[in-house]
């Protein structure tokens, strides 16, 4: 049984990641590529499973899609594996950029 994910706004999931929390994007290359909201990793669901252990236990995990269905499912994986911070950002990259917050575009990634 997978334990249900916390959605939470955009707007939430900006401060948590002005507060330390890390924003982890689940889509594939081409989709970041085209808009991504600002600051965030991408790790695709294509790789997840391979890549998971990258993310740091120890830190909130905001996850994000497009409109957050995927983000909940690698959410509900990584509760699955262990880790305990892990919330999904509702409305994915569309709400994000619906509600003004900062994006990107390009391959750039922070780490």
């Amino acid at each position: 049984m997978l334990a249900r994910m916390e959605d939470i706004s955009p707007q939430e999931g900006q401060r948590r990641v002005q507060a330390g929390a890390l924003l982890v994007d689940v889509r594939e290359p081409n989709e970041f590529e085209e808009v991504h909201a600002e600051g965030a990793t991408l790790i695709p669901l294509s790789e997840f499973e391979a890549r998971f252990s990258e993310l740091p236990k120890d830190r909130e995990l905001v996850m994000i899609c497009r409109s957050g269905a995927r983000s909940a499912r690698a959410g509900e994986y990584l509760k699955a594996q262990g880790y305990s911070q892990v919330v999904n950002l509702a409305g994915g990259t569309l709400a994000w950029a619906n509600e003004g917050l900062p994006t990107g575009t390009g391959l750039e990634v922070r780490q």
